[in-house]
């Protein structure tokens, strides 16, 4: 087995701003903390969390402007020069970090959250809403323009990396549609042990909790709920806010300042989570899990890793507030062990984590 301390180690990621994929890379850091984590632009906030080994160049410079900087993205991750490095591992999802060129001798293993999103899956939803406001138009036309051209490079980046990791099933299928390529699944790195340690007062009521944008769907809980006068409490904020609370009926309340103690609190005391999006993966929903409170997922996406039928939880089969209506109705959390669905959240912790990508490492570089 080899000695991965040892080895000299770079990683790439697309932007550091916060979310999930930044929680990829923390762990990251976590298993090589000397390995310098080059970017396109991130926040002070994750510099220090990294502990000052953040990389940026003249991109970092631009602020909000560079969402807009596709190609000049594109040519400062491919001019990195990483040939110094034994190892690259690079975190993409809707960026470029997985396009950096490495020296044969490199061994470079791809993180991949996505295919990214405007080329594939979700064109058409971003063409329709690309959500860059006032300059909607000007990214549409953009998009219009560029897809075909970009797609082909998307594709032959893609095909750099010695090993593909994907996310969850899910991507899995994608990157084999969109990419022509295998891959290995890693589950991301959830921070379970707060969850599973946080004791349940009473279970009353249903939770949906993160950004409120449409892509989440938390309208079908609040409809659902609303018609079926059940409790429901709807945690966070977001643009989606006040056509949540126009469609909310007297059963539901609303939290858009919890902390994490209280997110905790919230998870622990439920019936069930609500999960109604389509997500590569979905963390809050293995929060939940990890507090003993079963999920009730649309069935697509990254749940289909993690919700098991009468285990850790339900599926409803189409994306609507009547589909869900009739899983609620019929749904008993006492049938559930808030134990068993605890034991089943540490398939996605951050120790499952740093193994499964340390044997997947050594196979490669063996």
């Amino acid at each position: 087995m080899t000695d991965l301390s040892k080895l000299k180690v770079a990683i790439t990621h697309d932007w550091l701003v916060g979310g999930g994929a930044e929680k990829v890379v923390l762990e990251l850091h976590h298993m090589f903390p000397d390995a310098p984590i080059y970017t396109s632009y991130a926040t002070d906030e994750w510099r220090k969390k990294l502990d000052n080994k953040v990389v940026t160049g003249w991109l970092q410079h631009f602020g909000k402007l560079r969402k807009f900087m596709v190609l000049p993205r594109i040519w400062w991750f491919e001019h990195l020069d990483l040939s110094e490095y034994d190892l690259v591992i690079s975190s993409s999802g809707n960026g470029e970090a997985f396009a950096v060129k490495t020296h044969k001798n490199t061994l470079h293993v791809n993180y991949c959250h996505s295919p990214t999103h405007y080329y594939w899956r979700h064109y058409d939803q971003y063409v329709r809403e690309p959500g860059f406001g006032v300059f909607n138009p000007v990214v549409r036309t953009a998009l219009k323009l560029l897809l075909s051209p970009l797609r082909k490079w998307d594709y032959k980046a893609a095909q750099r990396a010695d090993v593909m990791i994907a996310n969850s099933s899910h991507i899995q299928a994608d990157i084999r549609r969109y990419y022509d390529r295998e891959s290995t699944v890693i589950f991301p790195p959830v921070d379970t042990k707060p969850f599973q340690e946080t004791s349940s007062q009473s279970r009353n009521g249903f939770l949906v909790l993160g950004r409120q944008v449409p892509q989440k769907r938390q309208i079908l809980a609040v409809e659902a709920c609303t018609n079926l006068g059940l409790p429901l409490t709807v945690v966070g904020s977001g643009p989606e806010n006040s056509r949540l609370r126009t469609a909310a009926g007297p059963s539901v309340s609303f939290d858009t300042d919890a902390s994490d103690q209280d997110v905790r609190q919230y998870m622990a005391n439920s019936q069930a989570f609500l999960f109604c999006g389509t997500d590569d993966f979905g963390i809050a929903p293995v929060e939940a899990m990890a507090a003993g409170t079963p999920v009730i997922a649309y069935k697509a996406g990254g749940a289909l890793d993690y919700v098991q039928p009468g285990i850790t939880g339900e599926f409803f089969e189409e994306n609507s507030s009547e589909s869900l209506s009739q899983v609620l109705s019929a749904f008993d959390s006492s049938k559930y062990s808030p134990d068993g669905i605890k034991r089943a959240s540490n398939k996605f912790s951050i120790v499952s984590f740093h193994k499964t990508l340390q044997d997947l490492l050594n196979s490669a570089i063996q």
